[in-house]
């Protein structure tokens, strides 16, 4: 292809398609989103979004934001105007959201009501829900081919599994306490999980629904993200103030690194260079280099910032 005939291509991207990955922070106790630029690691801007943001995803497109607001909506969010489209309401506590791979639904927790509502984003409304066995639902994972969904049952120390397809849980995985964050290896065999007041990360394989490992962890293990290539998962350690470095090979911690006060959720660059960190109580984001295990920063945001959200 010629290079003029390239110009025309790239001139009718949109502009965020060619810039560094940005990072959304939504901070709770202030009740924005902090933006993030993940190239010079500065926060770019701070938008209002509703009280008490916490579950955040973006969509495949980088067109909309979707963020779990208090005390009972899912605030649909346009990124190019930075402004506020609806809030589709869910009922009591809605926590943890997901995004399926094809944008077509995102899953969010609803705690108190002990269910996840699927909602269509080409009409923002929730298409069905699904009623789980598990007390207090927490954190929705979609897997990769974004055919089922597993989600953390806060006080049933169980993760129950979802098939989108059908609408019904199908299986259910007992796990130690409180389990959170959950996240996949690339191809979708092995899920981990997470538990907070077990201080232990769950492997479990999701041919047959069956723990293979138990990875003693930090102190209040919470916040889960895998490693674009699949050879690392990171885990949060709420009392530790630390993030450990599992080696998904052997399952086995091989780095433990600092971070700020009650580090939550996290996400990582498309390129696995770079995770962010939310610290809940240093109103802060730690930036870690995945080469080094290292951190090499940290950013100033709102208070008490809950996760973050990378896009591309």
């Amino acid at each position: 292809m010629c290079k003029l005939a390239l110009f025309g291509v790239f001139a009718l991207l949109p502009v965020f398609a060619l810039a560094a990955p940005t990072a959304y922070v939504p901070n709770e106790g202030s009740g924005t989103i902090s933006v993030i630029n993940t190239k010079s690691d500065e926060v770019l801007a701070s938008f209002p979004v509703g009280d008490r943001p916490r579950g955040t995803v973006v969509s495949p497109d980088g067109r909309r934001l979707y963020v779990t607001t208090q005390p009972n909506g899912l605030t649909v969010v346009d990124l190019q105007q930075r402004k506020v489209i609806t809030t589709v309401k869910l009922g009591a506590s809605p926590e943890g959201n997901d995004i399926a791979p094809d944008g077509s639904l995102v899953a969010v927790a609803v705690e108190e009501a002990n269910r996840v509502a699927f909602i269509d984003t080409a009409t923002n409304k929730e298409a069905f829900s699904v009623k789980v066995t598990g007390k207090n639902p927490e954190h929705p994972a979609f897997s990769p081919d974004g055919k089922q969904v597993y989600v953390g049952a806060e006080d049933g120390d169980e993760v129950d599994i979802i098939d989108v397809a059908s609408h019904k849980q199908v299986a259910k995985v007992e796990v130690g306490k409180r389990p959170r964050g959950i996240d996949f290896t690339p191809d979708g065999k092995v899920a981990y999980v997470g538990c907070e007041l077990a201080s232990t990360v769950y492997a479990i394989d999701t041919a047959d629904h069956h723990v293979i490992a138990k990875i003693p962890g930090g102190k209040f293990s919470n916040g889960v993200e895998m490693r674009p290539d699949g050879k690392r998962v990171y885990i949060s350690n709420g009392k530790d103030y630390t993030v450990s470095v599992i080696d998904t090979a052997t399952n086995k911690i091989i780095a433990t690194i600092p971070v700020g006060h009650r580090p939550w959720n996290m996400a990582i660059t498309p390129d696995g260079g770079k995770l962010y960190v939310a610290n809940g109580r240093s109103d802060s984001v730690s930036v870690i280099d995945t080469a080094t295990n290292k951190k090499i920063k940290d950013i100033a945001v709102g208070k008490k910032p809950w996760g973050v959200a990378i896009h591309p």
